[in-house]
Formats: structure tokens, C-alpha cells, sequence
């Protein structure tokens, strides 16, 4: 029997394209999957059914991570979620820094998948760093902010740790570079974390407290006044660094009044008004 070899290779061809197509929407499904579920829980708006749902959420992530490894969207994803469970939920420290360290780690991986030269000098002096990072463009924001917000995250949870504390000058460089890029990403989110990183430490210690007051200024008025927990932030790492009753007290009462619903801020809000409670009670023993 004769074999049509013109045929047979046009066939193969077929086969290999189709698979491909196959791929790619099932790439694109679970990333729009992925988005979805994100979003959901952003949307959340009662903190325990957060609280006890979300880790099946973050197991089914892992899942799809585990399945498709090389998606950045998918990467990205479970960095938002497992920080945003770690800052928001987990009490226990440890606990905490191994859900940070997840986070930043799915981050990272995104990063090095869609920025190769910027993941190459990660670790490599501040200089060179900082050149890399001067080539991102608009095309990159998504995953630069991602892996931004991952790295303050694990910074955040390891405050005591010196080599945590020695990588601030590149957070902050590559969060300034996200703000130069589009200031209104994920509604001033990068204004947001430039002020707590400004805020951590007193002047005399090298912090640089009204700059991160300008940030934090910037960030209201990025997110439209909608994002209660940059309030919340704004109390409790500026106005109680500088010992500002007065604002400290003000902001979080605004938080309290504020109507919590808002698109993918609904849980963060939710969250902001319980600690925004938590703080003006202690806010009586701090001043």
C-alpha cells in the first residue's frame, strides 16, 4: 500500500495547529477562569465566608498553576490571592511569611516568563537593576505592579529580617517606575504602597514620613476615595509614626462612614472597616 507523503505531512500539520488552537483557548479559558474567581472574592462582602472559602480557592489556583505553569496570568493570580489572604487574614507570623513567600514566588515567575532582562538582575546590584527596570513600558505594568505588590508583601511579613529590609531601595524603584508608567493602575495602587514604604521608618532612622504622606494623598485621590483601606494605611503607618491624633482619628472615621460596596473592593473595605475599629480603640493607648 502506498502512502500519499504530501498528504500525510499536510495532515500532521493540521493536527499540530489544531492542538495549538486547542491550547491556546484553554489557556485563555482558564485565565479568564482564573480573573473571574479573583474577582469574586474581591467582591465578597462578608469577611468570615472570606475567611473559610478562600483557602479552597487558593488549593484550586495552585491546581491550575500546577497545570499550565508557564501562564503569567495565571501566575499573577495566585500571587493577588494568597497575598491578599496573608495580609488579610492569617494572624500567625509564620504562617503568614510562608503564604507571602508563595505569593512573591508565583510573582517572580510571572516576571521572569515576560521581563527575562529585569528577572536576570533581580538579585544584582542596585545599578544594574535599576537600568533594566528604566526599559519597561506600558506593555508591562500588569506584571510588574504583580510582582511589586508580592515583594511588598514579603517584606511586610519579614519586617525583622535585614536582607528583607535591604531590598526597600529596589521595591521602591521598581514602585516608582509603575506609578511613571500609568499612576492609575489598579486604582493608584502603586501611590498606595510608596506610602507605607516611606512610612515604615521614623526620619531619624531614614524614613522619609511626608513623602510618604504626598503618596498616600496621591493615592486617595487615585482611587477616587473609594479604597477605604488606603485610609486605613494612612493612619496607621503616617499618622501614628508622626503622632498625628487628629488625622489618625479623622481618617478612620471616614472609613466607618464610607458605604464598603464597590467593584473588586468590596472584601478590602469590608476589611478596613474592622480594622479601622481595631485601631481607633487602641488609638486611645498609642497617643
Amino acid at each position: 500500500m502506498s502512502i500519499d507523503f504530501k498528504h500525510f505531512r499536510f495532515a500532521l500539520l493540521l493536527g499540530a495547529c489544531l492542538a495549538a488552537a486547542c491550547g491556546s483557548v484553554m489557556r485563555r479559558a482558564t485565565t479568564q477562569f482564573s480573573d473571574n474567581l479573583t474577582g469574586a472574592i474581591l467582591n465578597q462582602d462578608d469577611i468570615e465566608t472570606a475567611r473559610d472559602g478562600v483557602p479552597a480557592y487558593l488549593l484550586l489556583i495552585d491546581g491550575l498553576i500546577e497545570g499550565d505553569p508557564l501562564n503569567p496570568d495565571i501566575l499573577l493570580a495566585g500571587a493577588k490571592l494568597y497575598g491578599a489572604y496573608a495580609g488579610g487574614f492569617v494572624d500567625d507570623s509564620e504562617r503568614a511569611q510562608k503564604m507571602a513567600g508563595r505569593a512573591y514566588g508565583y510573582a517572580r515567575r510571572a516576571l521572569c516568563l515576560r521581563e527575562k532582562p529585569l528577572c536576570g538582575v533581580l538579585d544584582a546590584p542596585y545599578d544594574k537593576f535599576d537600568a533594566a527596570l528604566q526599559q519597561a513600558d506600558a506593555k508591562d505594568i500588569a506584571t510588574l505592579y504583580g510582582f511589586a505588590a508580592g515583594w511588598a508583601g514579603k517584606i511586610q511579613v519579614n519586617a525583622g529580617d535585614w536582607n528583607a529590609i535591604a531590598d526597600l531601595p529596589k521595591l521602591q524603584a521598581l514602585l516608582t517606575r509603575c506609578h511613571a508608567i500609568d499612576p492609575r493602575y489598579d486604582d493608584g495602587g502603586a501611590a498606595l504602597y510608596l506610602g507605607v514604604v516611606n512610612s515604615i521608618r521614623p526620619a531619624s532612622l531614614g524614613g522619609k514620613p511626608e513623602e510618604g504622606r504626598k503618596w498616600f494623598e496621591q493615592a486617595l485621590e487615585l482611587s477616587g476615595g473609594k479604597n477605604q483601606m488606603v485610609r486605613v494605611l494612612y493612619a496607621q503607618f503616617y499618622a501614628r509614626l508622626v503622632f498625628d491624633q487628629a488625622l489618625h482619628d479623622k481618617l478612620l472615621n471616614e472609613v466607618l462612614a464610607a458605604d464598603p460596596a464597590a467593584p473588586r473592593l468590596t472584601l478590602i473595605n469590608t476589611l478596613a472597616k474592622k480594622k479601622a475599629k481595631a485601631l481607633l480603640a487602641s488609638g486611645k493607648d498609642f497617643f
